[in-house]
């Protein structure tokens, strides 16, 4: 029996022909824009810029460019890219903030050369940066932004301050970022969080309920009372540095550690009867300001000299403690920056990377936390 052979007929073929084509042109379209959308990843593009790259007829512009986080977040930023602002988008260094392309374009609006944007975002989160935009534009902004750790949000307090002292623009940036503008114990940081690099003095302050989280009971050979407390890290420091005094023939011994914010107010009130009221408020931390709240801190004295500037336990200690991630915490050189007065004996844990830099550049904690921890 023959097989019926079917018949197409003549215009079914060519539509079928027709519908080949067409299948194979989308087939080659689809593969040369995945092929497109693969070079630009492969420059480092996100799959959502590369594809507004592409419909935006850039992608000459971007390959010749090459890797540029800014564009990058430019073309997936649809709604706030403007075209004619492609090039200066291309010129400002990529920051992590959530408007960067609407601040790019904000400033531009208001006059700023890209290089002018560069030195804005490099001293501000993206609030900060949205906050300064909204002023007039300032003619000068190397005047403190020059200085690394200068803060947009303190502009003003930093222009006034000069105004009023008549200081550089580096000790200006310094002093305002640490509050100095503001009256000592007036509106005060609160610190929450422990850290070896925290910072506590005049102007940030700790809570009534505030301990070390790592707090526990000296050892009675260490110390000349039997029930002071301190940060353990801190203690596991002070014991090396102790012992390898003591090695040396150097006795040392922690007269004061950790005192609680009431262990403070109880101190406070006995001055206040023995001295009064001036010498309280010219020596005695107020509670939740005292250093000694962080455990990280001691009164250290020497066991054969009853003044301890004197003995040779602190000649040892200068030229040592940075050694065991110790410094000498208030000298008279930094009072008018501590806010402390003199106190050769108080000597606070930082750590031993942050005691070496501070001890080699000669400057006080308050300078290092601004230049590097201040965030």
């Amino acid at each position: 029996m023959q097989k019926k052979r079917v018949k197409v007929k003549p215009k079914a073929l060519s539509i079928f022909k027709i519908l080949g084509v067409i299948l194979c042109v989308f087939l080659g379209l689809f593969l040369f824009y995945l092929k497109q959308i693969n070079d630009l990843t492969k420059l480092g593009y996100s799959k959502e810029a590369s594809k507004n790259i592409l419909f935006s007829f850039k992608k000459d512009y971007v390959t010749k460019i090459g890797p540029n986080k800014t564009i990058n977040k430019a073309f997936e930023s649809k709604k706030d890219y403007i075209e004619d602002n492609l090039d200066n988008y291309r010129k400002v260094k990529f920051v992590k903030h959530k408007d960067l392309i609407a601040n790019i374009n904000k400033a531009l609006e208001k006059g700023y050369k890209t290089n002018d944007i560069n030195i804005i975002f490099a001293h501000g989160d993206n609030d900060s940066v949205k906050r300064f935009l909204k002023r007039d534009k300032v003619k000068y902004l190397e005047e403190f932004f020059t200085v690394e750790y200068a803060k947009l949000d303190n502009y003003d307090r930093y222009l006034a301050y000069e105004d009023d002292t008549g200081e550089d623009e580096e000790t200006t940036v310094l002093y305002i970022n640490l509050d100095m503008d503001k009256e000592d114990y007036a509106d005060a940081k609160l610190v929450e969080k422990f850290s070896v690099d925290m910072l506590v003095n005049k102007h940030r302050n700790l809570s009534e309920d505030f301990e070390p989280t790592d707090l526990m009971t000296i050892p009675k050979e260490y110390a000349s009372e039997s029930d002071l407390q301190s940060s353990r890290i801190a203690f596991n420091a002070y014991k090396e540095m102790s012992d390898a005094a003591e090695k040396e023939g150097y006795g040392l011994v922690i007269n004061s550690a950790y005192r609680s914010y009431q262990d403070q107010v109880d101190l406070s009130e006995d001055y206040l009867k023995w001295y009064g009221q001036s010498y309280v408020d010219k020596y005695v931390a107020k509670p939740g300001f005292s250093e000694h709240q962080t455990g990280l801190a001691y009164d250290i004295g020497s066991r054969s000299v009853n003044v301890f500037a004197n003995s040779k336990e602190y000649t040892w200690m200068q030229e040592n403690a940075y050694k065991y991630g110790f410094i000498e915490r208030f000298t008279l050189r930094w009072e008018p920056i501590t806010g402390f007065r003199k106190e050769p004996w108080h000597y606070r844990y930082v750590g031993k990377e942050i005691a070496k830099y501070i001890h080699e550049n000669k400057i006080s904690f308050e300078e290092y936390y601004m230049i590097f921890l201040d965030k």
